[in-house]
């Protein structure tokens, strides 16, 4: 027996003086309102309406339990009424997880907009470049920059991230500026810790794909760190748009091996489930989708 249930039917025949009148105006057959205070009288042990052929009328213990039914019900449907309007709206605390060079450049700026339009969503922004467990560490939605996105998690396509290879004037100056990819097998290389590819760059050019296996110089997890060296004249560099365009716009990194370069890499956002995704982070995906595309539609 459903306790609410029995409760609404409890105050409709007190309400309306009768197991039929009820019955009507729940929908239901007589019988089964019947059965349903029945069901409530033998859970609570007591006699709630005295029955004689022409009404009904609720016992001095069915009165007073008439009157909590009320209290108890209100409140209920209040509960209902509360939980289903922030259901619909984004509230609550909204854990984002982002690699670090994407977090600092882009996503950051797109925050105060989001923030001030969803002034109930109160953001969690952390910042790392390893692969986190969504669900062990309970983050609602990450942003992941990769070319296939894990088939565990639902995934949506936000942009992509162009990349170029790239070295500072001053390394090229003392290396010499390799002409195919073959040449890079002579040249110091900096790698990317976390790349799929693990140490090796895939690029397409005027003789098609060509994988250059690496023996880096140097190794980091991180892109910025990566940018920093390449400027330095430490080597070269194979990263996106995203961490280089600044650098090659003011001429602190010049692009290397014109006419080949690597597939661009996806940006997505992923998340554990699509059942009863919440309002605060389907709103946010919209909102990175509507912004990037703004952006990109800028940029031409």
């Amino acid at each position: 027996m459903d306790t609410i249930d029995a409760m609404r039917v409890f105050v409709a025949v007190v309400e309306r003086n009768g197991f039929s009148a009820a019955a009507e105006a729940l929908d239901l057959s007589t019988a089964a309102v019947t059965r349903q205070i029945a069901a409530l009288e033998k859970r609570l042990s007591a006699r709630l309406l005295n029955r004689t052929t022409r009404r009904v009328s609720p016992t001095s213990i069915g009165a007073m339990y008439y009157q909590r039914c009320l209290q108890l019900l209100a409140e209920f449907d209040a509960l209902e009424a509360s939980v289903g309007a922030q259901a619909l709206q984004p509230s609550g605390r909204l854990r984002i997880n982002a690699p670090v060079s994407y977090g600092i450049t882009r996503l950051a700026r797109l925050l105060p907009d989001y923030s001030a339009a969803n002034p109930q969503v109160e953001l969690d922004l952390q910042l790392s470049d390893r692969l986190v467990d969504m669900v062990e560490e309970g983050f609602d939605l990450a942003i992941r920059i990769t070319r296939q996105p894990a088939p565990s998690l639902i995934a949506r396509r936000l942009a992509q991230a162009h990349i170029t290879l790239c070295a500072a004037p001053s390394y090229l100056a003392k290396r010499g500026m390799p002409t195919t990819p073959q040449d890079l097998a002579t040249h110091d290389c900096l790698s990317y810790t976390y790349a799929a590819d693990g140490e090796t760059w895939n690029l397409s050019g005027p003789e098609g794909e060509v994988s250059v296996p690496l023996q880096p110089r140097m190794r980091a997890n991180n892109g910025e760190v990566l940018r920093e060296a390449a400027i330095a004249g430490m080597g070269i560099i194979s990263q996106p748009d995203f961490i280089i365009e600044q650098a090659l716009a003011d001429g602190r990194l010049v692009p290397v091996l014109p006419g080949w370069e690597a597939a661009p890499i996806g940006i997505y956002a992923v998340y554990a489930s699509r059942s009863h995704l919440a309002p605060k982070v389907r709103s946010f995906i919209d909102y990175l989708v509507q912004r990037l595309d703004t952006e990109a539609d800028n940029s031409l």
